[in-house]
């Protein structure tokens, strides 16, 4: 169910999925009243439909909806728009639930209740990140991997490896400082926020699930590749070895 109108392309856009009246009602407000151009559903059918409808910059998803699971929505809309910011709302405060929305492909997550000026500050750091960055470096050659910062695209032999934007990220940055150790606080700090509040968990899965991907790559490539090895520095944080597997 839409209930605002079509967005101003103008400012940042924001879809807000949230079936709860008061919540949706304060964030559609709070948002508008901030600079953004909110537009609201109500169900995840809605979103879906909604987001084929506009280029949105951010979706706000709150995981408890009455037609399906909030993941379902974050899979289908990470896999059909990889640049979309995700910040999942939730009222589930199990570890395993938050990483299960990680997983899914959000980048970001608030537990309910959570302030208005806290979610602000979020959208702030990561939409400052997104598009006031640095011009990008010349592409990094990692063996046989090249990362493309100014395209975005990670290849293997010329082929396309597909990341998700923190997986991209986190590779990247480990990428950039090759043989050198990167504490996980600077990881979270550059790739996710410099006020994370959540559990550095976060971390590892999107570590976890970048080296599956980059395995995977390898497995499918129709020629040996040689790939970048990350090395877990236990009580520190990751080193991306210069010389290759």
């Amino acid at each position: 169910m839409r209930t605002t109108a079509a967005p101003d392309r103008g400012r940042f856009v924001v879809l807000v999925v949230e079936d709860d009246e008061t919540i949706g009602r304060h964030l559609t407000t709070g948002l508008r009243s901030n600079g953004y151009a909110p537009t609201w559903s109500r169900t995840g059918a809605g979103a879906l439909t909604e987001a084929g409808r506009a280029p949105y910059d951010v979706l706000l998803l709150d995981l408890g909806l009455p037609d399906t699971d909030g993941l379902n929505v974050a899979r289908t809309l990470r896999a059909r728009f990889p640049d979309l910011l995700i910040i999942i709302l939730t009222a589930r405060t199990d570890d395993i639930d938050v990483i299960a929305g990680l997983d899914a492909g959000a980048d970001d997550y608030l537990v309910k209740p959570f302030s208005l000026t806290v979610l602000l500050a979020r959208l702030r750091a990561h939409l400052r990140r997104r598009t006031f960055a640095s011009p990008p470096p010349q592409p990094v050659t990692l063996g046989d991997l090249v990362l493309d910062e100014a395209g975005r695209r990670c290849t293997l032999h010329g082929i396309d490896v597909p990341l998700r934007p923190k997986e991209f990220e986190l590779l990247t940055l480990l990428g950039r400082h090759a043989g050198q150790a990167v504490s996980r606080e600077t990881l979270m700090a550059e790739v996710w926020d410099e006020n994370w509040f959540g559990p550095t968990k976060t971390l590892d899965v999107t570590m976890a699930s970048l080296r599956r991907r980059l395995t995977s790559a390898a497995q499918a490539s129709p020629r040996p590749a040689r790939l970048p090895q990350i090395t877990t520095l236990r009580g520190h944080g990751y080193r991306l070895e210069q010389e290759p597997d």
